[in-house]
């Protein structure tokens, strides 16, 4: 598909109006949806999340998804939210400032999604209702019971021209309408319908067929049979107008197909003749390790019809070597220990043998025990609330065979904060001692700090080292302030600055993470390439290394994972804009100072490097996800660029006939390019 995957998360738990009860899980749902579909391991979707804002701004997010969008995209919107009925059975949809007698103007209208929904130029479009329509009301007036109204019935078929489009909805179902300015049913229950679809996504459960590839009507089918099966009173339905089978997700739930052993092996394994019977085991058991998994299965199949139907001799061989394919894992028993509350730990589950033997599925028994598959094994995560032991299974399924492997704990309260010590007032002596002396006051601990990665720490430490370095370095050569500036020493304070910059950025807790990374290695990327003096060679490496630290701190920050999108908006074309004119210019200024002196076609190819660096950083740095590194990294292409053009500066002759105009573009543009980054940066933090 070469169209885009657009996902909009609308999550309203929050209202203003007292009247509205609030709801626990929208927020819960919108991160945890988020999550698992912009992971490009599961589905390539861009998420935008929309999270407690009022009936204006929802609207407005609505109609900018479907009105840019094109035909072969893919949209997908995903309410949670109170849904409310009005006195003509109209349906709406509950923003933070909805108030309940006055739904036309402070909630967002059905028939106005129904509206967005019919002007998109998208094929392929998907709406997800997780809304609570009965239970909206706090405690007020009479409630009056209309009967049950048909959700559906406000995104009816038709009139998509042939474009597709998909609704599917948690209940179908409004128990109640309102009367007066408050609701009447202060029950809210948790959301199971969002849980079921973030679980079949991630998981691949969804994936019926088994075919790699979680279809819309398979993630139906999957939710209806979840949903019914934790709530029997809550029944999804659907209305699916869609051309052809449209596919969400990726999923590991591939059914593998035996490739047929070849002819003689076969003829072998049934040959009269014991011996070579024992043969065509040796030889299967060789294709059992096999990386081809096809192979490995019907090698794996013929072996088991040996083990059950052979002489005692054959079959004891044949069942030893399916044996060394059988599903296990590296431990059977996961042990978290003692967890305190509110903290999510990670633990791991490593499988081992041949490549059939790791090719598995793997299921939780509970909610509460998150299984995402991780290369040759699964990374499992605890989210467990209430106190006491616990122990939950997670089965492993292969092709031949499966285990189960037990996990167990204790989840324990949180530590209680030691209470601040009184000021003690000391008595006047007394002729007695006290014989119950008071105990001694113990000074409240300071709170444990969280420890920054080493990785991090030693990011920051080596750019500092190269932007000491490079003072030294360019003072040392210099006699006096008038001889560092003629001999261009001032050419490495743009980079003393930015290395200093970028080294600082990797302490704060708040841009450690991303920011200071991705500064780190966009600046590294131009301000390392091969120039000027050989004394810059260790600043450089220093760089270098930086670089390398930081991008292994960002590896082990298993909250998030670096990946690649689209450009999305005009600050993204504005920096591609001014990268190809800065590398314009640098072209520009390669081809005179060449034509000049030929003797000067090295320092010529230096201006070509840069000019291509330029363009691969700031092409990397708009891809980049998530926004925030990739925004970092674009802000450190530009300084970096600004630190090589204020050096060839340096090393351009003084004649005439050089005229520095592509110079003078180059640097132009890339303070373009960080002003741009800026504005990204600002617009990142709104």
């Amino acid at each position: 598909m070469t169209g885009e995957r657009r996902a909009l998360i609308i999550a309203n738990g929050e209202y203003d109006n007292p009247g509205l009860s609030a709801l626990r899980s929208p927020a819960a749902d919108a991160e945890a949806l988020a999550e698992v579909l912009a992971d490009r391991t599961i589905s390539e979707f861009d998420v935008q999340v929309v999270r407690d804002e009022t009936a204006h701004v929802i609207a407005g997010r609505v109609e900018d998804l479907f009105a840019d969008s094109a035909p072969d995209d893919v949209l997908l919107v995903h309410f949670s939210c109170h849904g409310l009925k009005s006195e003509s059975g109209e349906l709406f949809f509950a923003a933070r400032n909805t108030r309940p007698e006055r739904l036309a103007s402070t909630a967002v209208p059905a028939d106005f999604v129904q509206r967005c929904m019919r002007m998109s130029r998208s094929r392929s479009i998907v709406l997800l209702l997780d809304c609570c329509y009965g239970g909206a009301f706090s405690q007020g007036v009479a409630v009056r019971a209309t009967g049950e109204a048909n959700v559906l019935d406000a995104f009816p078929a038709g009139g998509f021209g042939g474009r597709g489009r998909a609704v599917i909805t948690a209940s179908n179902s409004i128990e109640y309408a309102f009367e007066g300015d408050h609701l009447a049913d202060d029950h809210v229950r948790p959301s199971v319908f969002t849980s079921a679809l973030v679980d079949g996504l991630r998981t691949g459960d969804a994936d019926r067929d088994e075919d790699g590839w979680v279809a819309l009507g398979e993630l139906y089918d999957y939710l209806f049979d979840s949903v019914r099966e934790r709530n029997p009173n809550q029944t999804p339905s659907r209305d699916i107008e869609m051309q052809g089978e449209l596919y969400l997700a990726r999923s590991r739930r591939r059914r593998i197909k035996p490739s047929p052993v070849p002819a003689d092996l076969r003829a072998a394994s049934e040959d009269q003749n014991m011996f070579t019977r024992l043969g065509a085991v040796t030889e299967l058991q060789r294709r059992l390790t096999s990386e081809n998994l096809s192979v490995a299965i019907g090698a794996h199949e013929v072996l088991t019809t040996m083990a059950q139907t052979d002489i005692r001799h054959v079959a004891e061989a044949a069942d030893l070597a399916r044996r060394d394919a059988r599903v296990r894992a590296g431990s059977e028993v996961v042990r978290f220990g003692e967890v305190v509350r509110g903290t999510r730990p990670v633990a791991r589950i490593r499988l081992e043998g041949p490549p059939i033997a790791r090719a598995c599925r793997f299921a939780s028994s509970h909610s509460w025990l998150r299984v995402t598959e991780d290369g040759d094994g699964a990374e499992i995560v605890l989210d467990q609330a209430e106190l006491g032991a616990f122990e939950a299974r997670v089965t492993v399924t292969g092709p031949t065979g499966e285990v189960v492997v037990r996990v167990e704990g204790q989840v324990v309260r949180e530590p209680e904060p030691v209470p601040e010590p009184r000021p003690v007032h000391t008595p006047a002596p007394t002729p007695e001692p006290s014989r119950n002396p008071d105990p001694p006051v113990l000074p409240k601990p300071e709170p444990a700090r969280p420890k920054p990665d080493p990785f991090a720490v030693a990011a920051g430490l080596l750019a500092f080292t190269a932007a000491v370095y490079l003072v030294v370095i360019a003072f040392a050569l210099s006699s006096s302030v008038e001889d560092f500036f003629e001999d261009g020493g001032w050419a490495v304070l743009p980079l003393v600055l930015f290395a200093i910059g970028a080294g600082i950025a990797m302490f704060p807790p708040k841009t450690r993470r991303m920011v200071g990374p991705g500064t780190l290695c966009g600046l590294t990327l131009l301000s390392a390439i091969p120039s000027g003096p050989v004394l810059l060679v260790l600043a450089d490496g220093c760089l270098i290394a930086a670089a390398v630290c930081a991008l292994v701190s960002v590896r082990r920050d298993r909250s998030f994972r670096l990946g690649l999108g689209k450009p999305r908006d005009a600050l993204a074309g504005a920096a591609i804009v001014s990268a190809l004119l800065g590398a314009l210019g640098l072209v520009m200024e390669a081809v005179e100072i060449t034509s000049y002196s030929s003797s000067r076609a090295d320092e010529g190819a230096i201006y070509v490097v840069v000019a291509i660096m330029l363009l691969v950083g700031t092409m990397f740095g708009v891809l980049l996800r998530p926004a925030a590194f990739g925004i970092a990294f674009l802000g450190g292409v530009a300084g970096g660029g600004i630190v090589m053009v204020c050096m060839l500066f340096y090393a351009m002759p003084s004649s005439s006939s050089v005229t520095g105009a592509g110079w003078g573009i180059a640097l132009s543009m890339v303070l373009v390019l960080a002003v741009v980054a800026g504005f990204a940066a600002r617009k990142g933090n709104g």
